[in-house]
């Protein structure tokens, strides 16, 4: 019976990101320079850019660096580098918020 029933998903925000500098890279796109402000962004996480208080775009997190280093999860406090599957036009005082979305047993 429980297996007959399609699952439930619920949005759990897990971190906020505040893009500080922006770097466009010719074969990659635009890179957002952020510091995490709260929580820990993953890198297998979906992410929505807000932009003055109103979503502007949601998607995937493409790729997430440490420097120079490829990074699993970067903790509050601590700087990396995001870049946004399929989208561009990151901004300096945009935030990127990190969710994933859980399955709610029913």
């Amino acid at each position: 019976m429980k297996g007959m029933l399609d699952p439930e998903y619920k949005e759990s925000v897990i971190g906020h990101a505040e893009v500080r500098n922006t770097f466009k890279v010719s074969k990659v796109g635009t890179i957002a320079g952020c510091m995490v402000t709260s929580g820990k962004i993953t890198r297998n996480a979906e992410a929505r850019l807000v932009r003055d208080g109103i979503v502007v775009h949601e998607g995937k997190i493409d790729s997430l660096k440490r420097f120079k280093d490829d990074a699993k999860e970067v903790a509050q406090g601590y700087e990396c580098g995001i870049t946004l599957v399929s989208y561009t036009d990151v901004r300096e005082g945009d935030v990127i918020e990190a969710y994933i979305m859980e399955t709610v047993e029913r």
